[in-house]
């Protein structure tokens, strides 16, 4: 047992001179830019459903707006397109393609500092009734934005050692 802990913690001493070799920084670390945006982000407020999700995740993941040093604002489109079709001319399941552009900006002189684009996908079946259909498809919708919001603040941590102090 103890030389299992004891090669794990040799490999992460040498893996740690490399990773700061290649400017590696965490993005929470000293360096790292990722704590200005920790409950310092104002997102627009939402107009769907999609966006109730999509800001409801950002805020997850950034903390709630407290002192709205930056402003984020997004668009959302989706779009349902059938994968599935039985053979007397059903869609039995269903794809959801999304894409959230965003754009990052100073509140004090509403500077856009960044922009961006993600997009990804998710689907559902269509097999149930038409309640488990509807449900299933909501709950598409509500993953989708999860996807997109981690993607935006994957984004946004990644760009956040070049904002402005």
């Amino acid at each position: 047992m103890w030389s299992s802990n004891r090669r794990t913690f040799l490999l992460g001493a040498l893996a740690a001179p490399a990773l700061a070799a290649c400017g590696f920084t965490p993005a929470y670390g000293p360096q790292g830019g990722g704590a200005k945006l920790l409950s310092a982000l104002q997102v627009d407020a939402p107009q769907s459903q999609d966006d109730f999700a999509y800001r409801r995740r950002l805020s997850e993941r950034l903390g709630p707006a407290q002192t709205s040093r930056y402003r984020l604002s997004y668009t959302i489109t989706t779009g349902v397109m059938g994968q599935a079709i039985s053979q007397d001319d059903v869609t039995n399941r269903y794809s959801l393609n999304g894409t959230a552009t965003y754009r990052l900006y100073d509140m004090a002189n509403d500077a856009v500092l960044l922009t961006g684009r993600v997009s990804s996908f998710t689907s559902w079946s269509a097999t149930g009734t038409i309640v488990a259909t509807q449900t299933a498809e909501r709950d598409a919708h509500k993953r989708l934005m999860r996807i997109l919001a981690d993607q935006t603040v994957t984004r946004l941590l990644a760009q956040a050692g070049s904002l402005p102090e």
